[in-house]
């Protein structure tokens, strides 16, 4: 299974979001969207939620736990 940096790179990508575009919408700084990016610090529950409703998937597949991205 994919980590959490693993899926938001892939998420961030897929709408060809630069972050510090991803970071103002969720609003999170840009060097934190790299450093959930590269697993070197986790995001809080706050920070999950945001970024898991911005890209509309559940947070099961937001942290990898789940290969399906459908929310229900």
């Amino acid at each position: 299974m994919s980590t959490f940096g693993d899926r938001l790179n892939f998420l961030r990508k897929s709408k060809n979001l630069k972050a510090e575009e991803l970071g103002e919408i969720v609003g999170l700084k840009r060097r934190i969207i790299f450093l959930y990016e590269k697993g070197e610090t986790k995001p809080s529950y706050d920070s999950l939620l945001a970024l898991a409703d911005y890209f509309d998937v559940s947070l099961d597949y937001l942290v990898g736990r789940s290969d399906d991205p459908i929310r229900r």
